[in-house]
């Protein structure tokens, strides 16, 4: 492939908005500590679709010179894990996907090769794999802990984005390391390096039931290939409980109460961030761990199935978890942006305590390349709603608009500790929010 030149924006001259303190942050440097050498290994640069994302978000927020300074240097001076998220995705190869189309591949197999584009790409395309470095240094985050599987039980599915996920750690490692343990995620800070943590969207299952033993048994070996978080359910009912898209909620099946008492025995992580409220009550009342939420929203600001009531947050706090606030903004409702996203957050905290919230985006930073090469790939008959994808409509009409989602844009978390500086935490409880409370829950699931 032709590796053209970058088209970043140089960091200098920008100013005024907010971005003058910025350049600071993108050069390596505090604000407040000027004497800091330029040439650092956190330095980045600033792409336009980012620069134009930076300054939406700061319309928002509003902060002052003081809170945005002192917001971007305890950001970078903290460990920051996306609760879940995604990393950086790589543009796909339209000229490979047009090819495909064109000799009629199904619609399973063009999806097959889309993925593995956008999330190996780096790996081995120049400009991807510049792309995908300053992206990470943008956002300033050490770890994601990253879906590492489609949604569902079925183990060779499950294999699949956990296998690109593999590749992507094992041919990057001077960048992005793969964690197996919360020390993995302090070690890559220390090293300026990034890492992912796995989790899975569903609970590996053989389907052949014959026992609930041999049902049971695949937990465990995804465990010893790295994973180590799994959603009960994703939308739809399936054999564990029922998903938060369903019409009835029947709670925990008998099934799945043995599904966490495994999940807790092996040192997997329960999240029921797609479970409906009763299956969450249920997982809460039959693990010995915490669990979470890992990507959602507070029910009580905005009516949402994918949002969690009060209740269900007070079960999951006490299991001593944690609630992931999410930036999709028809979760959020409200404004729909990052001060929406700032409210949620704002809710936990006065009403749970800073123990219990973190930040799991859903989102991810797209290459730059991306429209261009999807303008490359002709139209293709595409195959039908996946069978997980159960979204009901929600109660009011909610318009997502492109300046909800830049002002949330992956590598605006920055900006996510400048907002938290607004709302007066003390830079303990910020960093709780950042990855306190993360690291606490894994280190649980381990014991």
């Amino acid at each position: 492939m032709n590796h053209r030149r970058r088209k970043f924006l140089k960091v200098s001259g920008m100013a005024v908005t907010g971005l003058g303190v910025l350049e600071g942050f993108a050069a390596g440097q505090s604000g407040n500590n000027p004497a800091m050498p330029m040439e650092d290994p956190t330095s980045f640069q600033i792409t336009p679709a980012m620069k134009e994302a930076y300054q939406v978000a700061l319309k928002v927020l509003k902060p002052t010179k003081s809170q945005l300074e002192h917001g971007l240097e305890l950001h970078r001076n903290s460990v920051v894990v996306d609760c879940y998220g995604f990393m950086p995705r790589a543009a796909v190869d339209g000229e490979r996907m047009k090819g495909a189309v064109e000799e009629n591949a199904s619609p399973l197999e063009l999806q097959d090769m889309q993925e593995d584009m956008t999330m190996t790409g780096f790996v081995e395309v120049k400009r991807e794999t510049e792309e995908f470095i300053n992206a990470w240094k943008a956002s300033g985050v050490t770890c994601v802990i990253q879906n590492s599987g489609e949604e569902g039980s079925a183990i060779e599915r499950l294999l699949k984005r956990l296998s690109r996920f593999t590749y992507a750690t094992d041919w990057m490692k001077d960048t992005l390391i793969k964690a197996v343990t919360p020390e993995d995620i302090l070690l890559a800070k220390q090293q300026n390096k990034h890492s992912l943590y796995f989790t899975g969207n569903g609970v590996p299952l053989p389907q052949d039931w014959i026992s609930v033993e041999d049902e049971l048994r695949y937990i465990r070996v995804f465990y010893q290939l790295g994973i180590r978080m799994m959603h009960l359910t994703y939308n739809r009912r399936n054999m564990i409980g029922d998903g938060c898209g369903e019409p009835n909620d029947a709670g925990l099946s008998d099934f799945g109460r043995t599904v966490v008492e495994e999940m807790n025995r092996v040192g997997v992580i329960v999240d029921i961030a797609h479970s409906g409220w009763q299956t969450s009550l249920d997982a809460a009342k039959y693990s010995t761990k915490p669990m979470v939420a890992s990507h959602s929203t507070v029910n009580s600001l905005y009516e949402h199935y994918r949002a969690k009531p009060d209740n269900v947050i007070k079960a999951i706090a006490d299991t001593d978890g944690y609630l992931g606030i999410c930036c999709i903004p028809w979760f959020l409702g409200g404004s729909g942006d990052i001060a929406s996203m700032m409210r949620h957050i704002d809710y936990m905290v006065k009403k749970f305590g800073s123990d219990r919230v973190a930040i799991g985006t859903d989102v991810a930073h797209n290459s730059q390349y991306a429209a261009e090469e999807n303008k490359k790939v002709p139209a293709y008959r595409k195959r039908r709603n996946r069978w997980e994808a159960l979204w009901p409509d929600p109660k009011e009409p909610f318009t997502t608009t492109k300046e909800m989602t830049q002002s949330m844009a992956w590598t605006n978390w920055p900006l996510f500790t400048v907002g938290m500086v607004q709302m007066g935490y003390s830079d303990e409880d910020i960093q709780k929010i950042l990855s306190g409370n993360v690291l606490r829950v894994a280190r649980a699931a381990l014991k």
